[in-house]
């Protein structure tokens, strides 16, 4: 069977955006709601601007569906622009003045043209609503093999949370989570985080900010070190760099294991026969600094990723920047636009480490459909459980 994959389409002023999924199994329950509420959660949070009061996202499948489950074809959903007028130059003119910190520039010289429009439409984080529709498919198929993905939002501007999410505390935390204006499950930093926002606004500025997600339930073993392409670390940090306005990736401890010695970074292993029926097959480590990945393949514990998104780059008062055509100084083109998007950063990141993860389970546990695929991870989990399956080998000195 073909590895599990997406692709979209769409423009930010166009008719519609799409999100097609090849290889999903057949026989995944589509949870049309859970995917509407990741749209919705998406178009959320302290900050954003005026589009999100004008889009009710809300998935339609095309292909793919029957009676609510994955028949094995591509899955292909549609979600409707209501803000459609792209062909609208009295409300889409062209964009002569670039946006520092935006793809308009480097787009409108790559594709020879002054105008920036083409670019900034198809560049735009409208995009991202394609890419949660296709994690959150993902997500389906995940649960159906007792895998959970958790986001939040650790810090926008300089208000972080120190919130410490376990695998026993999340459900929780998510309701703290769910309750706050920023997607941060921590009150006080979330008023703080709020207030930044608003400065802000009134400075005519924007600010950035950190985002986390957790997949909690993936088994020692998915991933792999034969190949560098199918590092899972590897294309969990692929998929983020990938999300619009992210600069930088984090696995775990990350960058903090730069100042440690190894003797404070790497995580013990020991075994707990209590919990050899669990996901972690009883292998149980003291601390997660690798944040749930060694030589690129999951080690039992969660997966934990921080990415982090940088201020959005249309700033209503503008930045220095020209006029492409005239070559003259001029200050950067306004297009409505968010203060703040990194509550919605972290829902597109949560989605997109989960599809991660299901690819590498789909390459790891794969079948046509969900009952070989789940019979297929059983069967891995029996056997893991069950080893030695043969006697060591004795070393004659």
């Amino acid at each position: 069977m073909p590895h599990l994959s997406y692709q979209t389409a769409g423009e930010s002023h166009g008719p519609a955006l799409l999100a097609t999924v090849t290889g999903l199994p057949a026989g995944v329950r589509l949870d049309a709601d859970f995917i509407n509420l990741e749209l919705s959660r998406r178009q959320g949070g302290y900050g954003r601007g005026g589009r999100q009061r004008i889009e009710t996202d809300v998935v339609d499948f095309l292909t793919g569906v029957r009676r609510g489950k994955s028949i094995g074809s591509p899955l292909t959903m549609l979600i409707r622009n209501k803000d459609s007028r792209l062909d609208d130059l009295a409300k889409t003119p062209p964009v002569y003045r670039p946006r520092p910190g935006h793809a308009d520039l480097a787009g409108s010289i790559k594709w020879l043209t002054t105008d920036c429009r083409e670019t900034l439409e198809r560049a735009s984080a409208r995009e991202t609503a394609a890419r949660v529709a296709a994690g959150a498919v993902a997500r389906c198929l995940l649960r159906e093999l007792g895998v959970e993905v958790f986001g939040f939002v650790r810090q926008i501007g300089p208000h972080a949370t120190n919130a410490q999410i376990t695998p026993q505390n999340w459900r929780d935390i998510l309701k703290v989570r769910d309750a706050s204006e920023t997607y941060c499950p921590d009150p006080a930093a979330t008023e703080l985080q709020c207030a930044a926002i608003r400065q802000a606004k009134v400075d005519k500025d924007t600010v950035g900010g950190i985002v986390e997600a957790h997949a909690f339930g993936c088994p020692p073993g998915v991933g792999s070190s034969m190949d560098w392409r199918d590092k899972l670390d590897a294309r969990i940090a692929y998929a983020v760099m990938g999300i619009q306005a992210f600069k930088a990736v984090e696995i775990g401890l990350g960058r903090d294991c730069a100042a440690l010695p190894g003797s404070q970074v790497h995580d013990p292993i020991h075994f707990d026969r209590a919990q050899q029926g669990g996901p972690t097959l009883g292998f149980v480590r003291t601390s997660n600094n690798a944040g749930g990945t060694e030589g690129g393949m999951t080690n039992g514990q969660p997966v934990v990723v921080r990415g982090t998104m940088k201020p959005i780059s249309t700033l209503l008062r503008g930045l220095p920047s020209i006029d492409l055509n005239t070559k003259e100084a001029q200050q950067s083109q306004y297009e409505r636009s968010d203060v703040c998007a990194v509550s919605a950063a972290s829902v597109v990141m949560e989605n997109a480490v989960a599809f991660e993860i299901a690819r590498a389970f789909c390459v790891k546990f794969g079948g046509d459909s969900m009952v070989e695929m789940g019979t297929n991870y059983d069967t891995f989990l029996r056997l893991a459980r069950s080893l030695p399956l043969e006697p060591p080998e004795m070393t004659i000195a």
